[in-house]
């Protein structure tokens, strides 16, 4: 079966841009392999998930059913890092719950100087995260560990940046596009109404942050009050908001310690 004709096939299944994508990243395809395809993609399920991987931030990363797919509004975390840190430093960043390990990685590959740590409670995560840290070349620069940020781990040191993509959506939110529903729920959803993540966080983050450091969080669409009200009432000071490509407020930021 030529090319062409796989790509037709796909393309009636799930459109030219699934079709293109999955027949650009697979070398060959059997009349198996093409039968099940067809029917992933007609179930809905993501293309990132057929072909395990997506690229975020310009890299390539593995994935697979038991991570969250790295999605475009998180690159607005990744940029507002890197643009408070252009210069080379020797930055040290902490990623709670790292999944795909995808900000972690970004993150050191376009900070010159800088290590970090990716942290994650799910060990099925923790293998993927492992396996994109070892595949960008980074093994000696990021360390991926199996830990619950819920729970005050004092052997993870401290640092200058904390970054954390945490589960934030209520259960039930009817806002959820159908392609999450292979994402793993541990990675989407929280509870106390999509906040009890940023909760635990901003008791337990300051632990692991050095005075003056920072601590970049992705947020959901209408929780910028909360999760402003959240960390002030735990003593953080805010800095400011990052909109993602839609307009939509995505990223808080916060300090350590007081005015400077």
């Amino acid at each position: 079966m030529t090319k062409n004709q796989v790509f037709e096939i796909l393309k009636q299944a799930g459109g030219v841009r699934a079709a293109r994508i999955i027949v650009d990243n697979l070398n060959s395809i059997s009349v198996f392999r093409l039968y099940w395809v067809v029917r992933q993609l007609r179930r809905g399920v993501p293309v990132a998930k057929i072909i395990n991987q997506r690229w975020f931030f310009g890299l390539k990363f593995y994935t697979n059913k038991y991570t969250l797919d790295p999605r475009p509004d998180t690159e607005t975390l990744v940029s507002a890092v890197i643009s408070d840190y252009v210069k080379n430093c020797e930055l040290r960043i902490l990623d709670l719950g790292t999944g795909t390990g995808c900000i972690i990685a970004s993150l050191v590959k376009n900070i010159y100087g800088a290590s970090g740590v990716g942290i994650d409670k799910s060990w099925r995560a923790i293998k993927v995260a492992r396996k994109n840290v070892r595949d960008l070349g980074l093994g000696q620069d990021v360390k991926i560990i199996r830990a619950d940020f819920s729970k005050l781990n004092k052997n993870l040191g401290l640092f200058d940046v904390i970054v954390s993509n945490p589960p934030y959506i209520a259960r039930g939110d009817r806002r959820v596009d159908c392609g999450a529903m292979y994402d793993p729920d541990i990675a989407l959803y929280a509870d106390d109404n999509g906040l009890s993540a940023y909760r635990v966080i901003a008791k337990n983050a300051g632990a692991w942050l050095r005075n003056g450091g920072k601590i970049y969080l992705e947020i959901g669409q209408g929780q910028t009050k909360n999760v402003k009200d959240i960390f002030s009432d735990m003593g953080w000071r805010f800095l400011r908001t990052e909109c993602d490509l839609a307009g939509i407020e995505r990223v808080l930021v916060f300090a350590k310690g007081g005015d400077r």
